[in-house]
């Protein structure tokens, strides 16, 4: 069975246009990129209900927080931590797993 789509025509940058033939199936790539979005659009929306508002502001400066702490940190610093995250979840994971269920 497939699901019902509807054909539209929208009109892009020279940019846009010139990713989007680069891909084999251009329609599910926007389809994706537009799902994404809303999700963020929802979580913003969630957040400012329960009284976070996301502002052009607060994401500015949480960019330039991020921005001064990976100049402070090395290539080196940031995989390490990476790879001590990507462990302790593969770890808690098989825990997890192993664990009796009451």
């Amino acid at each position: 069975m497939t699901a019902q789509v509807r054909k539209l025509s929208i009109s892009v940058p020279p940019d846009v246009a010139a990713r989007l033939e680069q891909e084999p199936n251009a329609s599910a790539y926007v389809t994706q990129a537009v799902r994404d979005r809303m999700r963020l659009d929802a979580l913003d929306a969630e957040l400012a209900h329960a009284g976070i508002p996301i502002t052009g502001q607060g994401v500015a400066e949480a960019r330039a927080r991020r921005a001064a702490v990976e100049a402070e940190w090395s290539a080196e610093r940031r995989q390490a931590l990476r790879d001590r995250v990507r462990q302790h979840l593969r770890d808690d994971a098989g825990g997890a797993a192993r664990q009796p269920v009451a």
